[in-house]
Order: C-alpha cells, then sequence, then structure tokens
C-alpha cells in the first residue's frame, strides 16, 4: 500500500509551528494559574507572612533588607502589630530602621531591631520554636529571653575592626525560651549533651537558618556559650553555625 505522498505531509508540517506555539500559550497560561494560587511560589506577588513558605519567600525576603517601606508594608500586609520608632543614633550607629513587635513573647522587653529582624523573628518562632516546643518538650512557647539587640560598638566589643551589626540593631542574642508549663532552657545550662532540651535547642538554632542571615551559637565559639546571635547581614547570608 503506497504511503503518504509528499504534498500530502505539508500540511501536517506546516500544522506543527501553531500546533507547538498553542501548546505553549496554554501551558503559560496553566503555570500563571498556578502560580495566582500559590503566592508563595510567585515571585511576582506581594510577600505575606501568613502564607506558607515557598520558592519564592527567601528572594522576596532577602529583597526587603533594602526597602524600608515595604518590608513594614510586609508586617502591615501579613496583621503583625508593630510599631515604627523615629530614628536615633548617628555615624556608625545610626539607628534609621527602629521597629517593635507589638505582640512577639520577649523577655524582659521587646526591644526595637530592624524590621527584617522583626520578620525573621516572627517566622523563627511560628515556623521552629512554637512546633519544637510542642513536638520535643510537650508544651507551647511562653516567651523567649534575650541578652539584647542594640549596643553600639564594633565585634566583640574591640576598639578596631568591623562594626557589629548589633551597633544598628540588626540582631538580637538570645539566651533562653521558657514554656507554658513553666520549664525553662537555657543556652548555657542546656546545650550540651543529648537530652530533649539540647535537642530542642538545636532545632530552634537549624531553624533559625531558615530566616535569618547569620546564626552563630555555642558551636562557634566561647563567646557564644550563653546565647544564640541572629542578625540580618546585607552582605551576606547562609551563615549558620
Amino acid at each position: 500500500m503506497p504511503g503518504p505522498t509528499r504534498s500530502s505531509r505539508r500540511p501536517l508540517a506546516a500544522l506543527r509551528g501553531p500546533l507547538f506555539a498553542l501548546a505553549l500559550l496554554v501551558a503559560g497560561i496553566l503555570a500563571w494559574q498556578w502560580l495566582l494560587e500559590h503566592p508563595q511560589h510567585n515571585p511576582w506577588a506581594p510577600l505575606d507572612l501568613n502564607d506558607p513558605p515557598g520558592l519564592a519567600t527567601r528572594a522576596k525576603f532577602a529583597q526587603l533588607k533594602n526597602d524600608l517601606a515595604e518590608c513594614r508594608a510586609v508586617l502591615a500586609r501579613s496583621e503583625i502589630a508593630f510599631a515604627a520608632l523615629p530614628a536615633a543614633g548617628e555615624g556608625e550607629c545610626a539607628r534609621p530602621d527602629r521597629t517593635r513587635l507589638g505582640d512577639f513573647p520577649l523577655a524582659p522587653d521587646t526591644p526595637p531591631v530592624t524590621c527584617p529582624v522583626a520578620i525573621a523573628l516572627e517566622l523563627w518562632r511560628r515556623d521552629s520554636v512554637a512546633p519544637a516546643a510542642r513536638e520535643i518538650l510537650g508544651s507551647d512557647l511562653a516567651r523567649i529571653e534575650h541578652l539584647g539587640a542594640y549596643s553600639c560598638r564594633r565585634i566583640y566589643g574591640r576598639g578596631e575592626g568591623n562594626w557589629s551589626e548589633h551597633a544598628t540593631g540588626n540582631a538580637i542574642d538570645i539566651a533562653g525560651f521558657v514554656l507554658e508549663n513553666g520549664k525553662r532552657i537555657s543556652v548555657l545550662r542546656d546545650w550540651p549533651g543529648d537530652g530533649p532540651e539540647a535537642r530542642f535547642l538545636r532545632a530552634v538554632r537549624d531553624g533559625a537558618c531558615a530566616s535569618f542571615a547569620t546564626v552563630l551559637s555555642p558551636d562557634y565559639n566561647a563567646a557564644h556559650a550563653d546565647h544564640f546571635h541572629l542578625d540580618q547581614d546585607a552582605r551576606w547570608s547562609g551563615v549558620c553555625r
């Protein structure tokens, strides 16, 4: 039986281009619809902290370090209570961004920090600290104890060298956690060993690395034996020790 003639194959070949273009168009429409339904994966969707973490979350979060207005817009959009305080300080210790969370379980107080630190604290509490407290220690989180955020000084208080992220309130030191059942977990006391308290501390240390640019723990050096240093250094990210 004779096969298709050359003339009969020409219309089929001519259709391949338009059919391929149509398939691409349909795929593009479906992909865009999927992105609209999953804003956590959509790089063009405004960041909302109430959305689950997604493929685009980290990149959008990183952009906030240089955009104070949008950072505070994210807090407002996410219905997170905060206060925008007046700028303070001067020189290397100037603090144009002083953002104080309004309903966050910090103790002994809630110090002003930069807006990116405020967002990171909220994500860390929600996605790491609170779940780890329930799953590992069997109780809800009551408060997070800190050693301070702002300190106009260079790294390790030296007389020269790079300025600390604390100099602009772009860092906070976390010393312990208190649970609803009254139990207190101390970084200094409970980090050594392999009990549930130590496992909890390692879990929340690792969890902080998903939100903060720099996370330093007792594993880093002796200067951090009693606290976690958490900051949002704009120069780099992914420092997790």
